[in-house]
């Protein structure tokens, strides 16, 4: 948050952010009441830039912020808003004229290719983003994007390795809103953490939010960190569990598990177990090493609560103070 407020320039130093918080003076909503999500801290504000995915389908449109890594786990060093003040004046635009010389870029393709290359779309899109990468070079270059900004980004998301983390949590988010509002439905429509409160919202159920107390993360540290350091789960990645990405997809994503820890059997395992909380499976999204099986997909209440089986949601963990980047 404090980061925001200096990259808005509503304040001059981290001090003078906080006493503004303090106060109450910064108006902050849900991002999911503005179709929108975000990662970890989840903070979009009106000069940030937002990846637009449309459902054509259904004609709704979700949005997402940028993945840079760094303010976003409540880093506010200026470095850390250099990359917000980056993709505000350089990535951003100069992604926007290569989607635009496209006319849109279809994300399922890419999704469904990046499933069968190892990725589970949180926090492991290395495919996808390479594979978004490839296809955005050459349409930046026809647009006319100037030759130092286009040099620039090539360099950044041709290296960013969570690039598309910010466009599967969109059209995750794309993907469920349509599902919501549907009478008797049980089925698990959004699923967000505030490192606070963990909130699901349930179809048939209207925009209510259920929750509990948002749990600590059992995970990985980085070197210098413990879970001594650790805050309490937070973000609205779990969009990309609630329509059957992330820890639902695990067993065919087993790079990630240097990162989130585990055995590739508990990886097997927990895409099994994701299976009996499920309505489905998807005939789009496909797992090779469990036969081409399609991910388990729609979280349903009656199932949870019977099998007591929860959702495997694998991501990253903040520290329990401002002023760090990521800690695990």
């Amino acid at each position: 948050m404090m980061g925001v407020v200096l990259f808005e320039g509503w304040a001059k130093n981290g001090d003078e952010a906080s006493r503004l918080l303090e106060k109450g003076e910064i108006k902050f909503e849900p991002n999911h009441h503005h179709q929108a999500v975000g990662p970890m801290a989840g903070t979009i504000s009106a000069s940030m830039p937002v990846w637009i995915v449309e459902n054509r389908s259904f004609g709704n449109r979700a949005f997402c912020r940028q993945v840079e890594g760094r303010q976003q786990f409540g880093d506010y060093s200026d470095s850390a808003l250099d990359g917000l003040r980056s993709w505000r004046d350089v990535w951003a635009p100069s992604l926007r004229q290569g989607i635009q010389q496209m006319g849109g870029l279809l994300l399922k393709p890419i999704i469904a290719k990046a499933l069968q290359m190892g990725d589970e779309l949180h926090n492991r899109p290395i495919a996808a983003s390479s594979l978004f990468a490839n296809a955005l070079a050459a349409p930046m270059i026809e647009a006319g994007v100037a030759k130092d900004d286009l040099l620039i980004t090539l360099k950044y998301i041709t290296n960013h390795e969570l690039l598309f983390l910010g466009l599967s949590m969109a059209a995750g988010k794309a993907s469920a809103d349509p599902a919501a509002g549907i009478e008797y439905s049980t089925m698990v429509v959004a699923m967000a953490r505030n490192g606070t409160e963990f909130g699901i919202r349930v179809s048939g159920l209207g925009e209510e939010w259920f929750t509990a107390p948002s749990p600590k993360v059992n995970g990985l540290y980085l070197p210098g960190y413990s879970d001594q350091d650790a805050g309490f789960d937070m973000g609205d990645s779990a969009i990309t569990e609630t329509v059957g990405w992330g820890g639902f997809v695990l067993a065919g994503a087993t790079g990630i598990l240097s990162f989130v820890g585990g055995s590739p059997e508990e990886a097997m395992a927990y895409s099994r177990e994701m299976r009996q909380i499920t309505v489905s499976t998807s005939p789009n999204y496909r797992m090779p090493i469990m036969g081409f099986q399609g991910s388990p997909v729609g979280i349903d209440i009656r199932k949870v609560v019977q099998t007591g089986i929860t959702p495997i949601i694998d991501t990253a963990i903040a520290h329990k103070n401002p002023g760090y980047p990521i800690i695990g």
